[in-house]
């Protein structure tokens, strides 16, 4: 049973002319509505797909709702969430009381999902030791979010991998091929590349080009258990501070 005093949750989706994009997008919130029944969830959409942000917003308004809290589904910090993202939100009807959650990463969480997917693409734990593994995202042009790639890099290797590399799709250096080159320069048994993008789409397509020389390419993380936890943890986050304000 939903609660009454909880914030709406509207996950925030960039969108994609890729249809497989809005059904990862989609399977996630599935994921999300299955662990949390008692919270309401909405998808809304910055491009391509309906419904739209400002739609979705709108709508809640018209119903009555007053509470939202607005979770970008994004796993660095950098344009959209600076700026994209906090525009469309301070268009919305003013009757609404948002609150922008953190972005998902990083999180210990989405490491696991990182290695969920690799170990259902054929790796297992015993082969840790021997595998290099490329961390690779769709990239930015913010420095602080190819700072936070690489720091993630640095702390994956610390888990037993026998490396780890950062690339990126777009806009940043190494690209996916130069880091599995890298790795196995390195002396490496296995190269194995672990997407760290959400859903799939041009730039994920792109990661999957750059794998060929790997041997093993895990899928993107969709709607991974671990990634619907970290929603809920942002969520949770978010709410407490609206609940203690109306006194729920």
């Amino acid at each position: 049973m939903r609660n009454r005093f909880s914030p709406v949750l509207v996950v925030i989706a960039h969108g994609s002319r890729d249809p497989r994009h809005a059904a990862t997008v989609h399977a996630l919130v599935r994921r999300v509505r299955s662990l949390r029944p008692d919270v309401r969830v909405e998808t809304g959409f910055l491009d391509f797909n309906i419904p739209s942000v400002p739609g979705v917003l709108e709508s809640l308004a018209a119903e009555g709702v007053r509470d939202v809290v607005a979770l970008p589904l994004l796993l660095t910090r950098a344009f959209h969430a600076k700026a994209d993202i906090p525009a469309v939100l301070g268009d919305a009807p003013p009757r609404l009381r948002i609150r922008q959650t953190e972005v998902l990463g990083p999180s210990p969480l989405l490491l696991s999902a990182l290695e969920r997917r690799l170990y259902e693409a054929g790796l297992t734990p015993a082969d840790k030791s021997s595998t290099g593994v490329v961390l690779a995202s769709a990239g930015s042009t913010d420095p602080e979010a190819i700072a936070v790639i690489a720091e993630i890099a640095r702390e994956w290797r610390h888990t037993g991998w026998c490396a780890v590399r950062p690339a990126f799709a777009s806009a940043a250096l190494p690209r996916t091929e130069d880091a599995v080159r890298e790795l196995r320069s390195l002396g490496c048994s296995k190269v194995a590349v672990a997407p760290y993008v959400l859903a799939p789409g041009f730039l994920p397509d792109r990661i999957a080009r750059g794998a060929a020389g790997a041997d093993v390419l895990a899928d993107v993380l969709g709607p991974a258990p671990e990634v619907a936890r970290v929603l809920l943890e942002r969520y949770d986050a978010a709410r407490t501070p609206m609940l203690a304000a109306v006194g729920a």
